[in-house]
């Protein structure tokens, strides 16, 4: 029978200290503890309270399920809970939810996870999706694999290049946050698809990242926003983002207004 080492909570704390760019002088200042027991949890001379996990995750902005990863390690019980948005101490989130993806139509809104996996969404993505491989839409769908693949949607976008260039990077900036391997072996593969178009740098005067898709109501612009739930205790709710859509011309504010 072969075993695994799981790596003690000290290892997992410098690994993200190291991540994050910080010294243990640094570290140790800005948690009001000293470098000296910084050190030793480090090392796994010592073991770390409950109160200093938790003081060492917040200074690291370490995501919620990795600090219930670090909690466990060091002995301790997870302190954040996690639901299903189906569950009864989720239905406020889960109504909030409705309400912000019902408000928004008729432009495109969705949910995605953590992987960006669609947790939801309203009626109007399903300009997004036309035409899009039948297998790329079975649950559970990827958002950027289906913006990407080459039977997605990325045919359609008019501007690939930039776009393109727009969601992996900041693909690459979640990865840096959060150190999902998940994600980085997405990245891998999106950024191996065939891509005819170079990316293109955005222009310095730009306000936004637009889209351009080609329709069969003609060419449509639109312009995103990312919504979080501010201070979430829970590790569903801390993963999860409202990815809207808004046209940025009027000619495509005309075209979803169906006027």
């Amino acid at each position: 029978m072969t075993t695994v080492d799981t790596p003690h909570a000290g290892a997992l704390l410098r690994a993200w200290r190291e991540r994050r760019g910080l010294s243990q002088l640094t570290l140790a200042h800005t948690a009001g503890i000293s470098s000296r027991h910084l050190s030793f949890v480090e090392t796994g001379r010592s073991r770390p309270s409950r109160a200093t996990v938790l003081k060492l995750s917040d200074r690291l902005d370490i995501p919620l399920r990795e600090r219930n990863t670090i909690l466990v390690a060091a002995g301790h019980a997870p302190v954040y809970p996690e639901h299903h948005l189906g569950d009864m101490p989720m239905a406020a989130i889960s109504d909030a939810i409705t309400r912000i993806l019902s408000s928004h139509h008729p432009f495109p809104a969705l949910v995605v996870d953590r992987h960006w996996t669609m947790v939801d969404s309203n009626d109007a993505v399903g300009v997004f999706v036309e035409g899009c491989a039948p297998e790329l839409l079975e649950p559970p769908i990827n958002v950027l694999r289906l913006t990407l693949h080459p039977r997605g949607l990325a045919p359609r976008i008019v501007d690939l290049g930039q776009w393109r260039g727009h969601l992996l990077a900041r693909l690459q900036h979640q990865i840096g946050a959060t150190a999902d391997p998940v994600l980085l072996r997405l990245y891998d593969e999106l950024a191996g698809y065939p891509c005819d178009d170079p990316v293109e740098e955005i222009e310095p005067h730009s306000l936004v990242v637009p889209m351009r898709l080609r329709t069969e109501a003609g060419e449509l612009s639109f312009f995103s926003t990312t919504t979080l739930f501010g201070t979430p205790l829970d590790v569903t709710v801390s993963e999860l983002a409202i990815e809207a859509f808004y046209p940025a011309d009027e000619a495509t504010a005309r075209v979803l207004n169906g006027s």
